[in-house]
C-alpha cells in the first residue's frame, strides 16, 4: 500500500467512520482508496462512480447530471485528481446533497480559483487536498 492512499484514507477514516455512505466520483482506475475505506469502514456503504467506468463495481453516472440514488444520504463526495472543470460539478454535488466534500488535485495542481473561498487547503501528513464541511 502506497503511503500516498493510507494517508489520504487515513484522513477520512479519521473523520468520517460513523458515516453511513461515501461516494468517490471520477473513480478512473485507481480502487486503491476506496478498497482502503471499504476494509476500514465496513458498516459504510462506499459508492464509486465514473462516467466511463472501468469496472462492474464502479456505477455509471455523470455528475453534470447526477442520479439522485447514489447521492442522497452521503456524509462525503470525494475525487482524487478530478479535472478542473469537474471540481464545480463536485462542489454542486456536495451542496445539493448536504454532504461534505473532499478534493485531491494533482499534487502540480490547485483547486479551481473560483471555488477557493468555499473550500479550505489540508495539509495531512505532508498531503494536501481541500476540504468544504457542510454546516448541520
Amino acid at each position: 500500500m502506497s503511503s500516498i492512499w493510507s494517508n489520504f484514507t487515513e484522513y477520512i477514516v479519521n473523520n468520517y467512520k460513523y458515516s453511513k455512505k461515501i461516494v468517490e466520483v471520477g473513480v478512473g482506475k485507481i480502487l486503491e482508496p476506496s478498497d482502503i475505506l471499504k476494509e476500514k469502514l465496513p458498516n459504510t456503504e462506499i459508492n464509486l462512480v465514473d462516467i466511463y467506468p472501468s469496472s462492474n463495481t464502479i456505477i455509471k453516472d455523470d455528475i453534470t447530471n447526477p442520479t439522485d440514488s447514489i447521492y442522497e444520504h452521503a456524509n462525503l463526495i470525494y475525487s482524487i485528481r478530478p479535472p478542473e472543470e469537474l471540481q464545480k460539478d463536485i462542489v454542486n454535488l456536495g451542496l445539493k446533497y448536504n454532504a461534505d466534500i473532499i478534493i485531491k488535485p494533482l499534487f502540480s495542481e490547485e483547486i479551481n480559483y473560483n471555488l477557493q473561498t468555499k473550500l479550505k487547503l489540508v495539509n495531512y501528513k505532508r498531503h494536501a487536498f481541500y476540504v468544504y464541511k457542510r454546516v448541520d
